[in-house]
């Protein structure tokens, strides 16, 4: 059967105390709205509908995607009102609900939920809590079928015992849908037109409802204010660790890491403390990382060695090769197989050969650096001229002396070497040395200036 989704994105989230829609709020770096989008693109629907309200504008420009429909709810009148604004755009066999506030929701769940709808049933979400409070209550005859939802705040107090909670995510035939929803009310202690009310007129109408139940509750929670927001947090990321964990990654403090995008991992990888993992990582196998470190869009590939305190966004690490600690790799940079660099060593667009080491207080821009190259500690690639980048070339087994300034463009042969303190604006041709700096003068008896008193 054909599937439309409708997420429901319109509220504003008053207790989160922020300028920012509700749904803007992110869990491991991604919005909540984002994360719910995700788990709808995996069922494959024939369209996704995001109705919009508070700081439409925003929401639809931070998601926009070409597979997106956004719809506005221009009052926010209650959850039916919301789903009738999606209305006249869906064309589906079946229509599926969810909440852009409740980003944990599982696509196992969803597709589970999925297989309990047809033209003679709808299907819903439903989760046991111990505190139930605030949640509509799912009220079942003798037998067992569900015959209504009632809101907490309408909910007598024998209702308010029951401990099965709606989550407002739920499956249902397109007709009916859009039978069930012109007859909706008002007539309520919030004077909003509730979706939940439809499952009493499906009882009414015949219709089966089925219900799937939620394993896991923090799977169907929602974020309404930042307590909440940090509690998904928290969960989020205590899965992705055990994930990884089971993958073959040893953990120092699982607790304290994050895992803020997509991580790919080998067997046998140590991760230290207080590491961040943001965007698409690879982990080969063997690979360690250090405390303190923030690793982004890059790749470690078998046995390579991140030490502490690095930062490493859109780089790269060959095979055995390692950094830091308190090394940076801005985007472009790469380390070949056994390069190394050390403590404060900057590196941007800059490809080390196999075995090259700059060991310390060095920054490495626009460069090609062969095999086996020594950068000296406090060297400096001089790539930018005010208006434009150049490269420094280094071919294989130079020796950078101490202190070196390489003026780009500038190309240095193969076994080439500076000398110590020297400003190099001319190519070096291979096995040459070059000396770019000013004789020294030695003045005796100098009288060192005293501080007027």
């Amino acid at each position: 059967m054909s599937l439309d989704i409708v997420i429901l994105a319109a509220g504003q989230g008053t207790r989160m105390r922020s300028s920012m829609p509700k749904v803007l709020h992110p869990v491991a770096h991604k919005s909540m709205l984002g994360h719910v989008v995700d788990a709808a693109r995996a069922l494959s629907p024939a369209s996704i509908q995001v109705v919009i309200g508070h700081g439409a504008e925003q929401v639809e420009q931070t998601l926009a995607a070409p597979d997106l429909a956004f719809v506005l709810q221009a009052e926010q009148l209650g959850t039916g009102h919301a789903v009738a604004q999606a209305l006249p755009v869906l064309s589906a066999d079946n229509v599926l609900i969810l909440y852009g506030d409740v980003p944990l929701i599982q696509v196992d769940t969803l597709n589970a939920l999925l297989a309990r709808c047809d033209d003679q049933r709808l299907a819903l979400l439903t989760v046991l809590l111990d505190d139930p409070t605030g949640y509509g209550r799912i009220v079942r005859d003798e037998a067992g079928q569900v015959v209504a939802i009632v809101e907490h705040k309408d909910a007598s107090a024998e209702q308010r015992a029951i401990r099965e909670g709606n989550t407002g995510i739920l499956a249902v035939p397109r007709t009916r849908l859009e039978q069930w929803l012109s007859r909706l009310s008002n007539n309520n202690a919030q004077g909003e037109y509730y979706l939940t009310d439809i499952i009493a007129m499906a009882v009414a109408d015949g219709l089966r409802i089925d219900t799937e139940i939620a394993g896991d509750a923090m799977q169907v929670q929602g974020a309404n204010d930042r307590i909440q927001l940090a509690q998904l947090e928290r969960h989020y990321q205590t899965m992705q660790v055990e994930q990884l964990m089971r993958q073959g990654v040893t953990l120092r403090d699982p607790a304290r890491v994050d895992i803020r995008g997509e991580v790919e991992v080998g067997r046998d990888v140590m991760i230290d403390i207080n590491v961040i993992l943001e965007g698409r990582v690879l982990i080969e196998d063997g690979v360690s990382i250090g405390a303190n470190c923030i690793i982004k869009d890059s790749i470690l590939h078998k046995g390579a060695v991140v030490k502490s305190h690095c930062h490493l966004e859109h780089a790269e690490l060959g095979e055995g090769a390692d950094c830091g600690p308190f090394a940076r790799l801005r985007p472009g940079a790469v380390l070949g197989k056994k390069a190394h660099v050390g403590n404060f060593v900057e590196l941007k667009n800059t490809r080390m050969g196999e075995g090259a080491k700059a060991g310390h207080l060095t920054y490495l821009g626009d460069s090609d650096i062969g095999a086996r190259t020594n950068v000296g500690a406090g060297t400096i690639t001089c790539n930018y001229d005010g208006a434009n980048k150049h490269r420094t070339v280094m071919g294989e087994d130079v020796f950078v002396g101490s202190n070196s300034s390489l003026v780009a463009p500038v190309t240095l042969g193969d076994g080439a070497v500076t000398g110590a303190g020297s400003t190099i604006t001319a190519d070096v041709p291979a096995g040459a040395l070059a000396v770019g700096r000013v004789r020294q003068r030695t003045i005796d008896n100098w009288q060192r200036p005293v501080k007027n008193s």
